[in-house]
Order: structure tokens, then sequence, then C-alpha cells
């Protein structure tokens, strides 16, 4: 795989940094992930993921600068959470919400005068991790020329606002004036959203294009010559009226039918129920099932060469490799017995065929 000579160690965390290591191991790399400080094991790895906002290596432990001096090629990843733009809001701690919050995105969540919508607890942060683990692969693809590591910081914040350059370039386009659903692609349009069926599913509406709309209107049955045009906002309430009272008559499969012969941009909004059970019918390459019948991604993106592995099997536990790398790093069964004593170790075993 792209990543297989590389050697991570992930000192234990939360998102984003455990979705970095989890990246960084689907395409290959060795990730061995502890729940402590193992400062001995640094000069050995490629790469340290350390996890939390300011670095668990600050004052009086190990110093970023002391592991590079050790091991001159480190890449050392870290993960940070204040605002740059300015100290008046910058904290220690937040979560996904506040890390939207404060990069400007969450504000254009949303209805029109009512408060910001919270999406999931997960679209800012796995920004950071996705960033982060490109940084360490940027990081690696440098040293291989320099010979030396550096220091990658994802700010979640500033991950998650570079993640939306989007937006700030519709501003300048006049497709998004900063108010909420009064916009060409935020929910406004009623060619751009959603649609509840007779069934109380949803189809998912992108007939953005003059053509699409055509085919769309096509797909609903009606004569756009008898139809306000496609960009006369006044009438675009009068218009989602019209369409949401359409596609209440069909259930989702029947307009799935429909529109999957005119490719007009009109698709199903799948559930994670649908997603879990077209992966167990089809067998398809986007999502697999693991041993514990966990529905789940493939890694992306795709190799023609490389390709990542599939993670068929489980998560491992706390300590169930604990030995088996101790023993990869020289360790002898009387010093491993030793660590178990002193509780410097966790040992779970596992019937797992792993």
């Amino acid at each position: 795989m792209a990543l297989s000579s590389v050697r991570v160690l992930e000192l234990a965390g939360k998102y984003p940094s455990s979705l970095r290591g989890m990246i960084l191991a689907d395409f290959g790399a060795r990730v061995i992930r502890v729940a402590w400080d193992q400062r001995d094991m640094f000069e050995f790895a490629d790469v340290l993921v350390d996890p939390v906002p300011g670095g668990v290596l600050g004052p009086g432990k190990l110093l970023p600068e002391d592991m590079l001096q050790k091991n001159p090629r480190l890449v050392h990843v870290k993960v940070s959470t204040e605002m740059k733009l300015s100290s008046k809001y910058s904290q220690s701690r937040g979560h996904d919400i506040n890390f939207l919050a404060l990069s400007g995105v969450l504000s254009t969540f949303g209805r029109k005068h009512e408060k910001p919508y919270v999406p999931p607890n997960f679209l800012a942060s796995s920004t950071g991790g996705f960033l982060g683990a490109f940084g360490t692969v940027m990081a690696l693809f440098e040293r291989a020329l320099s010979g030396r590591g550096q220091t990658v910081d994802a700010n979640v914040i500033e991950s998650t606002a570079y993640a939306s350059s989007a937006l700030w370039y519709l501003q300048k386009m006049n497709n998004f004036n900063g108010v909420k659903v009064d916009n060409l692609l935020d929910g406004s349009a009623p060619f751009y959203g959603t649609y509840r069926t007779s069934d109380g599913k949803f189809m998912a509406v992108g007939a953005v294009e003059a053509h699409l709309y055509e085919l769309f209107l096509k797909g609903l049955g009606l004569d756009p010559s008898k139809l306000p045009k496609q960009l006369s906002l006044p009438d675009w309430p009068r218009l989602k009226t019209l369409f949401a009272d359409i596609f209440a008559k069909k259930t989702q499969a029947e307009w799935c039918k429909v529109f999957g012969e005119l490719d007009a941009c009109v698709t199903p909004v799948l559930t994670a129920e649908d997603i879990s059970q077209l992966a167990k019918e089809e067998m398809g390459t986007s999502f697999i099932t693991d041993q514990q019948q966990v529905i789940a991604p493939m890694p992306v993106p795709f190799f023609s060469k490389t390709p990542a592995s599939v993670p068929f099997t489980r998560n491992a536990v706390l300590g169930e490799h604990s030995e088996e790398i101790l023993r990869g790093y020289g360790f002898s069964k009387q010093e491993i017995a030793r660590l178990h004593v002193l509780g410097v170790i966790k040992s779970r075993k596992s019937t797992a065929n792993l």
C-alpha cells in the first residue's frame, strides 16, 4: 500500500487525531496507538500524532524540539483549536459546534429568521482530521527530499474555514448574500432542496442548470411554458409549494424510477439504514461490513497501483497488541512480564483472528 513503509506513533485521543491515525493506517501505515507517554518509541517512528490541543508534550515533558533533535526525520502532527484571527475568542477547549461557529460556517446553516442549525457532531473535526492526514503525507514527501521532519499543525477552526472556501467565493458571484435560505444553493430555490414523498421519505433536487431544470419539470409532469421563469425569485415560494404537492403523491421508489431515466440531478435521500441494506444486498465498493457486522465507508481515495486495505476486521481493544508490539521492539518475555507486574502496560487477550 502507499504508506506501507511509514511507522506512526499515535498518542491516544479523540477526533480529529484518531481520524488522522485511521486514515494513515487504512493506506498502509503501521500505526501504534498508545495511551500514555512512550517517549522511547519516538526515535523509531516516522510520524508522531499528538492529540491534545496545545500538545501533551508541553512544559515538563518532552518538547517537539527535543524529539526532532533525537529523531530529525520525525514528522510531528498536532491538533490546535485556538482562533488565530483574534485572541478575543481563543480558548483551549471546544467541540465541533464551537469550531464551526468560530470558522464562520455555522452561521450559514439553518432557515431564514431562525437560529443556526447544528449538524451532527463531526463536521469540523473530520475536516481537521483529513487535512491533518494530508499534511502528514506532504511532510513525508518533503522529508524524502530534505531528510528532515517538521511539525504539522492542522488547526481545526482554520481547516473548517479552508474547506468552506467556496462559501467565500460565492459571495463575490452573488450566489450567496449572507442571508440564510435566501440564496441559490442553500435551500431557498425550489430546484435545490429536499421534498417529502408519500411514504415519508425524501428526494433531493439539484436541478440548477437550465437544461436540468427542464428535465426536472418533465419528471414532475409540468409544462415550462405555463410556469414562471426558473430564476424569478418572487415566485420561488409558490413553486416550492407546487413541487412539494407533486412529490407527496408518489413514494420515494416511484420517484427514483421516474428520475432514474431522466438524469436531472434528482436523487433519493438515503439513510444509514438504507446504506446498510444496500451494502448487504449488492456488496458494492463504497461501504464494507466488518466482522461485527458494522457498516463502514471504504477508505478514499482509490489507487490503481497501491489501494488501501479493506478494514474487515474489528477495532482492536486497549492492550490487545501490547505484547506483540513490545516484542517487535526487542523486549524479552521476562521484561514484558515485569512491565505487567509494575502496571506499566496492560494486555488483553482476544480470540479474534486479526
